[in-house]
């Protein structure tokens, strides 16, 4: 068996576990494999022993592997969910070729992204990428302005706004990694007492899924623990 496939077993165990120890049904948590700079066989492996949907950051490498994916299994059906920062000039890749985008964190990008969704696929969901913890270095829109984006975004056609992603910054204890976590689940819980239809929380990566998923996660975002390190050129 491969280091992928037994990674892989690993994680939905320790979501199983996780699950049970807040309460919560296992079911309701989706796992989402990040395979940024992850080579496409890799992921064939996972796909193959059960993964569906895959996570990218980086526009035209996941077009590349869409295409070997397609070329290597042509009957593998694969959710492709885009999690990095937005650039305008990639807003059309994305509507054309995902089935989420997870970090939109301006108006004018979900315009884009709502204008160049084709009409023969279903609307694409999205959700609004919070800077929880208020990082000069991460991408996302204040908690303060999360509101009046999040009803924006709601009305644009051929976009479905689920939810909420966050990035919390790094945190040593379990306690600590929950704090910022609890943020985006009060904050999400606000925004359906506005009137919003809300059902995602895609937060939680290798280092904090226990205290996600305690936090009511509904995607966790998981890479290196399923890969292994990543390799950069």
């Amino acid at each position: 068996m491969s280091s992928v496939v037994q990674n892989l077993q690993a994680v939905r165990a320790s979501i199983v576990q996780a699950a049970q120890e807040a309460g919560r049904a296992e079911q309701n948590i989706q796992l989402l494999a990040v395979s940024k700079t992850v080579p496409a066989p890799a992921l064939l492996l996972a796909a193959q022993a059960g993964q569906q949907a895959f996570g990218e950051s980086y526009v035209q490498e996941a077009l590349d592997k869409m295409v070997a994916l397609q070329t290597l299994a042509p009957n593998l059906q694969v959710d492709w969910h885009f999690i990095g920062p937005i650039q305008s000039n990639k807003t059309r890749d994305i509507a054309e070729h995902f089935s989420w985008a997870h970090s939109i964190d301006r108006l004018k990008i979900a315009q884009r992204l709502s204008s160049q969704r084709p009409e023969h696929l279903p609307p694409l969901n999205v959700c609004l990428q919070v800077n929880i913890s208020g990082e000069a270095s991460k991408s996302g829109v204040t908690v303060a302005d999360a509101p009046a984006l999040a009803h924006a975004i709601a009305v644009l056609p051929r976009l479905r706004l689920r939810g909420l992603m966050a990035v919390p910054q790094a945190a040593a204890t379990f306690e600590q990694q929950r704090q910022p976590l609890a943020q985006v689940r009060r904050l999400q819980q606000a925004l359906c007492a506005q009137g919003l239809e809300l059902d995602t929380l895609s937060m939680g990566m290798s280092s904090d899924l226990k205290a996600a998923i305690h936090e009511g996660a509904t995607i966790v975002r998981i890479g290196t623990a399923i890969f292994g390190e990543r390799i950069y050129d």
